[in-house]
């Protein structure tokens, strides 16, 4: 009996060396393995320290010198504990609402909040500035809290494209409010430092939602300050 033929739909890999891949990106979650957490974090770092071990070797380097020798180890933890912590739902900030009792109907903004991520195409830096804002709906969330979301976002394999949504969305959810606004603006280190090298671009990536999509005085004013020193 001749077999059904099943279309899989596949989308063709480019070659990893293809500068056009950079800005690829799956969707606005960040694609993780249904297993992501079996493992705690202590074996995570044991594993990782061997495979990178392994790496520096393979690059010729000498593990025996004072300097090399718990390069390993160092680089496992801040994976885990740092620079990727972003990706443990365990670490994700507990934001506490009050109630908006000063009845304060404008916009709230917080600009400048520096963001350190990672490209996950080439494992190397993004980093930049974020500007925040929104019009409660009856709540407001205390201020280290906005910094706290952007930082847990922002400490896991990103495009920045995928990093402001997310941002965005979850303000909106926490907030229960359709009016936010995401401005980033980064450096990206793997246009920087490898491929073009070019030292002096950034990239921009904005969300906007409810007030902020709608009207545009409401967008020029939020814009205008975040601009104005």
């Amino acid at each position: 009996m001749r077999q059904k033929e099943i279309s899989l739909n596949i989308r063709p890999l480019k070659p990893a060396d293809d500068d056009d891949f950079d800005h690829a990106a799956s969707s606005a979650e960040t694609p993780m393995r249904p297993d992501a957490f079996d493992m705690n974090d202590e074996d995570k770092i044991n594993k990782i320290e061997n495979h990178f071990r392994e790496i520096m070797i393979t690059l010729g380097l000498d593990l025996n010198d004072d300097s090399l020798a718990g390069t390993p180890r160092r680089v496992a933890k801040m994976f885990v504990k740092e620079a990727f912590s972003g990706l443990n739902p365990a670490n994700k900030p507990i934001a506490r609402l009050f109630d908006n009792k000063y009845n304060y109907d404008q916009m709230l903004v917080e600009k400048d909040i520096t963001f350190y991520s990672h490209c996950e195409h080439h494992f190397v830096p993004i980093y930049g500035k974020a500007h925040v804002a929104y019009f409660s709906s009856g709540k407001v969330i205390g201020l280290s809290k906005i910094n706290r979301i952007v930082q847990y976002f922002s400490k896991r394999p990103q495009v920045q494209e995928r990093l402001t949504v997310q941002i965005g969305q979850e303000l909106e959810k926490i907030l229960n409010t359709k009016s936010v606004a995401v401005v980033m603006d980064a450096n990206h280190m793997c246009v920087a430092s490898r491929g073009v090298s070019d030292t002096n671009s950034k990239t921009g990536t904005a969300y906007f939602s409810g007030k902020f999509k709608d009207d545009i005085n409401v967008k020029r004013e939020f814009l205008n300050y975040i601009n104005s020193k």
